[in-house]
This record gives C-alpha cells, structure tokens and sequence, in this order.
C-alpha cells in the first residue's frame, strides 16, 4: 500500500494541490488536480493534455463522507454504478467537469490526509 504521502511526493516542486469533489448518488468521488491555470484552461479547451494538470489518475471515494474523510481507491464497480462506465478515464473526464475544486487543507505530511490505496468495502 502506498504510504499516504505518496501523492503529494508526486506533486513536482511546491505546486499546490486541490482536489475536484463531486458528490454522485452512491458515494462522493474525488480526484487531485496540482495545475489548476491548466486545469482551467483545460475547461474550456479539452485538446489541453489531461497529464498537464492531473496529480495522478487515481480516483478516490470517500464513503460518503463529502470532501473530507478517508480516501480510498474507487472499485471498478462503483465507477460502473455511478459513471455507467468502469473506465477511469471517462470518469475522470465526469468528475472534472461536474464537481467542484476546493484546496487540500494542510499537508499530508502532518496526517491531515488520509489516502488509502485499498478495496476496503463497507457492508
């Protein structure tokens, strides 16, 4: 499992991490964006490469617990549920489009996020 630092040691140099929250009817999924200008242009012009601004490709659900919370590693299944699609790439594309940023408060060197890279399901 990868150490919860580890998305924020892929950030290069000080840039500063937000994420992209969107709440979908099973959970709340979130990506990490680290280029929000190319991001935002990126909005408005999707030739603007996705790897320009996208910390990884990673997606995280937080079990309902809106923005905050534990991440963990969305399944395939709750990306076919909610995305009608098990591709991460498409869901990606929804959850940029369709949610909204917000900064990561603090720094995941202190513990203030919490990422965890397993399938832990919750019955």
């Amino acid at each position: 499992n990868p150490h919860p630092t580890s998305i924020i040691n892929m950030v290069r140099g000080e840039a500063s991490l937000s994420k992209v929250h969107y709440q979908g009817s099973e959970d709340d999924f979130i990506v990490f964006v680290e280029d929000l200008s190319e991001f935002k242009k990126w909005q408005s012009d999707k030739s603007v490469p996705m790897v320009d601004f996208m910390a990884n490709f990673d997606i995280y659900v937080t079990h309902k617990q809106g923005a905050e919370g534990n991440y963990d590693r969305a399944s395939k299944a709750s990306l076919e549920n909610e995305f009608g699609s098990s591709n991460a790439d498409d869901a990606i594309k929804q959850i940029l489009e369709k949610g909204k940023v917000q900064p990561v408060k603090g720094d995941a060197r202190q513990g203030d996020t919490n990422i965890n890279s397993g399938g832990r399901v919750n019955h």
